[in-house]
């Protein structure tokens, strides 16, 4: 409830400003870490829909995992004269150059759903650790509280470690459980994959895997089902697909979903408000929802 009531409180304050005068000549920038992925799409989409009702300006940029490429694509949209910046960081660390440059140019600028490190005016994101601990405990209730599991994991950004650091608080609580092996899948479903498969034949005794996204979690799936061993799959982000699996199948198991367009749209209210002289919180954490065969049914971003 905590999320619907800021995500209505933020709407409310951006409807007031539609069609006004102040809202007519602002352009906001946003750059995605990736955009080869629905997440970040359905974030996209809602963006642009937001934008469009204040009758703002938007220029889009995908860094394609590449920070470097994602410094250059914000020193570029500062030139084309940016008011706001909305940035989905490739790299949690080395963004800050990205966000230096924005507000040495007097850009607002939100982090939205990766914390970047810098002088962020806001970070708008997913109660990672919450997402990671909700698999990480649902996982070690279905395997008993014992059983050898797997972490595969992802760029180094925050909402990742956090998920990484949830999902092994939870097991913690489970002696009986071992977490026997942890590689990087990169988030990419063909390189997790391929990982997985490295897993599976190192570990042919594993119970589960414990992925930080649905894209690799995917290209997990196939390696499961291909080795035609035993192994429980647990998740992080409800990616259309990963719902399709969960109810469909039975490897498939739970992935903590997350909300993109309630946390773009949110950033969006924020910066606007910092951007007409409000006081904003440094930080406004977005809650996410366990998903279940039980409760999958009707999901969606």
């Amino acid at each position: 409830m905590k999320r619907f009531s800021l995500l209505v409180a933020v709407v409310v304050l951006m409807s007031l400003f539609a069609g006004s005068a102040l809202a007519a000549n602002l352009t906001i920038g946003m750059a995605f870490q990736e955009m080869d992925n629905e997440y970040f799409i359905v974030m996209h989409e809602a963006l642009k829909a937001a934008a469009d009702s204040i009758g703002a300006d938007v220029y889009v940029t995908d860094a394609r995992h590449d920070v470097v490429k994602q410094i250059s694509d914000v020193e570029d949209m500062i030139q084309r004269g940016i008011d706001i910046l909305l940035l989905n960081p490739a790299d949690s660390v080395a963004a800050e150059a990205a966000v230096v440059a924005a507000k040495e140019a007097g850009v607002v600028v939100v982090a939205v759903d990766a914390q970047a490190n810098g002088p962020i005016d806001s970070f708008v994101g997913s109660r990672n650790y919450d997402a990671g601990y909700l698999a990480g405990e649902f996982m070690a209730q279905e395997l008993g509280g014992k059983g050898k599991v797997a972490i595969l994991d992802g760029i180094p950004v925050v909402p990742i470690l956090e998920r990484v650091r949830g999902f092994r608080d939870a097991v913690a609580n489970y002696p009986g459980i071992e977490i026997v092996d942890i590689q990087n899948g990169r988030q990419e479903r063909i390189y997790a994959m391929t990982v997985t498969e490295n897993i599976l034949q190192a570990h042919p005794d594993l119970d589960a895997l414990f992925s930080v996204n649905d894209i690799g979690s995917l290209g997990a799936l196939a390696a499961i089902e291909g080795s035609g061993l035993d192994v429980y799959l647990y998740s992080v982000d409800g990616h259309p697909d990963a719902i399709e699996a969960i109810l469909n199948g039975n490897i498939f198991r739970a992935t903590s979903a997350q909300f993109p367009r309630d946390q773009v749209r949110i950033g969006l209210g924020i910066a606007l408000a910092k951007y007409w002289g409000a006081n904003v919180p440094a930080e406004i954490p977005v809650d996410v929802e366990l998903i279940t065969k039980d409760n999958a049914a009707g999901f969606s971003w």
